[in-house]
């Protein structure tokens, strides 16, 4: 197959790609980027392929950026080089790596979600640091997690900052946008228990009794979780502050108990 060449920054598609930085872009488009081998050999093998590979010229060669081509290829997807400066353009980092992808925005409907594929879920309500949502996804897929349900208004899952952030596991862990009034009804349509860590009528996470599915809900980094979502629950657990800390960071309170979570369900079996 022939590839394309591309050799100015005013070229059509570094600006559609570069735009993709911007959420009203992504949007419109329905397409993210996501940057460097690693990442998106992860999504090659989870079974997702760039629509669109671009390439720094005068790359390093690597069997797996073979394997990454020939998949793009034969998947009908295409393949453009260009100088490791506008690559630099698009991504918007001063130090590029060789490869980037833009990929189809994945199903985010809520209705898509099989409650039964895995034990634990991570929920997340508001939240606003696209940092803190990645890292929520690659906790879900170190724990084995099904995915990560998104409540009310939070960063976008696609952002370039949440994708890598993330560190590949955008591609491993389902994603689900959904309005609080839309998703409590759904969790009661079927088993799954609600847990958050709180400090209303709480009990020590350690020990607690956890059952799957086990959705894991954290809220907004400044202001946690509103009253009402948390008496929601199935399960309120509070951890242990030793310090002068009055709390944690979303994403880590979310870790701590994922693993908790995960240690008591291993158990059980």
């Amino acid at each position: 197959m022939t590839r394309r060449h591309i050799t100015g920054f005013s070229n059509p598609t570094v600006k559609a790609v570069r735009a993709l930085r911007e959420k009203k872009h992504r949007k419109q488009q329905r397409r993210f980027l996501a940057e460097g081998l690693r990442l998106l050999t992860d999504a090659r093998e989870s079974g997702r392929l760039p629509e669109l590979l671009l390439m720094a010229e005068g790359r390093d060669a690597h069997p797996l950026l073979d394997a990454l081509e020939r998949a793009v290829e034969a998947a009908g997807g295409e393949v453009v080089e260009m100088p490791a400066e506008i690559l630099a353009k698009v991504t918007g980092k001063d130090n590029p790596q060789a490869v980037a992808g833009v990929f189809a925005e994945f199903d985010t409907d809520l209705a898509a979600i099989d409650r039964a594929a895995a034990p634990i879920w991570l929920v997340a309500h508001a939240m606003r640091d696209p940092g803190n949502l990645g890292t929520m996804l690659r906790t879900g897929d170190a724990v084995g997690a099904g995915g990560l349900i998104l409540v009310d208004d939070c960063a976008d899952p696609f952002s370039v900052e949440a994708v890598r952030a993330s560190m590949g596991a955008v591609f491993t862990q389902r994603i689900a946008l959904a309005r609080w009034e839309e998703f409590l009804p759904w969790l009661r349509g079927g088993e799954g228990q609600l847990i958050a860590a709180s400090l209303r009528e709480a009990q020590p996470y350690r020990g607690a009794p956890y059952k799957a599915p086990c959705f894991v809900m954290v809220g907004n980094e400044s202001r946690g979780l509103p009253e009402d979502y948390e008496m929601a629950c199935d399960l309120r657990v509070t951890m242990p502050m030793m310090g002068r800390a009055d709390s944690l960071n979303a994403a880590v309170a979310a870790a701590v108990l994922a693993y908790e979570v995960l240690a008591r369900l291993d158990s059980g079996r």
